[in-house]
């Protein structure tokens, strides 16, 4: 299984944790708290590398497709005003990552990275439409094809870190790592108003294989 690099200083903390109870263990058949502890703990050292896993993701390309920024639930669907780069109206999709979904975040369309802005903020639930406003967030505009797109990664409740990979200039392709946000969070993507969504509220998306929107 592939691993996201940004996971492996807390997969190295969480199983040399379980290796030092295995080892009090050990040293200490007679107490049972560190069979118990290690019984707790273990759990938690699997999710950690599961967290930041990062599969190799393979689907549908193509100009006229929106590919899903990110894994999770459709919160929602509607047309809204981003005056930040867009400019205007735009058609926005929001996606809500729980600690179970991957959370390696993906462009959704060929282009050129040709915005980026980081906001500090506050840490509501992500799935609030407060968080889109208030919370920690970086944005990254694309010039593509279709016009201007924007994906914004918005941390959550207990999220403290975003993760954006490329400088302004960059060429990206469809599909493509963007990012990472750490510990559940929320993705908003905003497209050109010609955009068809493809997707609706309650609706789950893989990143880099859920077509989220069309261009007829």
């Amino acid at each position: 299984m592939r691993v996201a690099p940004e996971g492996w200083p807390f997969i190295a903390v969480a199983w040399l944790v379980v290796a030092g109870l295995v080892v009090l263990r050990i040293a200490n058949p007679g107490p049972a708290w560190p069979l118990i502890a290690l019984g707790l703990w273990l759990p938690i050292a699997v999710w950690v590398v599961a967290f930041f896993r990062d599969p190799v993701r393979e689907g549908q390309r193509g100009a006229g497709l929106a590919i899903a920024p990110a894994d999770g639930k459709v919160v929602d669907v509607r047309e809204v005003e981003e005056p930040t780069f867009m400019g205007g109206k735009a058609l926005r999709i929001c996606i809500f990552m729980n600690v179970f979904d991957v959370h390696v975040n993906r462009y959704p369309l060929d282009g050129t990275v040709a915005y980026r802005h980081y906001n500090p903020g506050k840490f509501l639930h992500a799935a609030d439409e407060k968080s889109s406003l208030e919370n920690e967030q970086s944005l990254v505009g694309l010039a593509t094809p279709r016009g201007k797109v924007l994906v914004r990664q918005i941390a959550g409740l207990i999220a403290r870190r975003i993760v954006t990979d490329d400088p302004v200039g960059t060429t990206v392709r469809q599909g493509e790592r963007l990012g990472l946000i750490r510990f559940g969070s929320r993705v908003d993507l905003y497209l050109p108003t010609d955009a068809r969504a493809a997707v609706q509220v309650g609706d789950r998306t893989t990143a880099g294989l859920t077509v989220v929107a069309r261009w007829n």
